[in-house]
């Protein structure tokens, strides 16, 4: 039999809209991964807020955080990381000289830490940033120090007409997704290095893990790579069109247990 890898995505997809998963679907997950199934996620969140959210879950492979930058071990420890190179830092300036105020998520001085200007940053942005505080948050007051460290990712939250100009110069060099947040429902600009996505990480995972088939669930448009990438690939009932009409089928929704359901019936171990 096939050693198969079951990836999901988690917001919109795993969690619940409250942002947690059921107790039905810890309890069949788990019951699951006690048999033998393979089961990770691929998130744009950290390792930290990820942890925290999927904390349900007896996990027991690596995890695949922000949104392919790393893969992480069931331990907080790095196994696989793709950062910029110094020349991110004019991209950053670049967003700067369009008054936008980015998130930059860097390491400095081997602390991970994410940087912003609250004073500056958008409705949106800070919204964002006080339901992320933590010990990584590091509010910075000069435009200088929003380009300290290794930097591996920058989120922006803003006004599309701001945002779009931008993803389309920016996305032939780096990976960018321009998206509406499925939360908040405000316009989001991620960028990462060019290798960086949740397909590209998947592939490795499986390699890395020794499986033969790789069957993966989202409801985004930043989960499309890694459906292009799986063997199988599910939208949740709540998924963008766009991602449903790539899908090798559609299953129940995000607030109604779709993917454990999904999983309950057809996983094999």
């Amino acid at each position: 039999m096939a050693k198969v890898l079951y990836v999901t995505d988690l917001d919109g997809t795993l969690l619940k809209s409250d942002e947690t998963t059921s107790e039905y679907t810890n309890k069949t997950i788990n019951a699951l991964i006690e048999k033998g199934m393979i089961f990770s996620y691929a998130t744009a969140r950290s390792y930290y807020t990820s942890h925290k959210v999927a904390k349900g879950l007896k996990l027991s492979v690596p995890v695949i955080n922000y949104n392919g930058t790393m893969i992480t071990d069931t331990d907080g420890s790095m196994i696989l990381k793709n950062f910029f190179g110094e020349e991110i830092k004019d991209v950053i300036k670049e967003l700067l000289k369009n008054d936008i105020y980015p998130i930059v998520y860097s390491f400095i001085n081997s602390a991970e830490k994410f940087s912003y200007n609250f004073e500056k940053s958008s409705e949106g942005l800070k919204e964002f940033i006080l339901t992320r505080r933590d010990e990584r948050s590091r509010n910075v007051c000069s435009d200088e120090e929003l380009i300290d460290g290794e930097i591996f990712h920058i989120t922006c939250i803003d006004e599309k007409e701001k945002l779009e100009p931008l993803f389309e110069k920016f996305k032939e060099k780096y990976h960018c997704l321009c998206y509406v947040d499925f939360y908040s429902k405000r316009q989001w600009l991620e960028i990462m290095p060019e290798t960086v996505s949740k397909g590209y990480a998947v592939t490795q995972l499986k390699e890395y893990l020794g499986c033969d088939k790789v069957v993966v669930f989202g409801d985004a448009g930043n989960d499309k790579d890694m459906f292009s990438v799986a063997d199988e690939c599910y939208a949740v009932e709540n998924a963008v069109e766009d991602l449903k009409k790539i899908a090798t089928g559609v299953i129940g929704n995000n607030n109604a247990d779709g993917v454990a359901k999904f999983l309950e019936k057809n996983a094999e171990f």
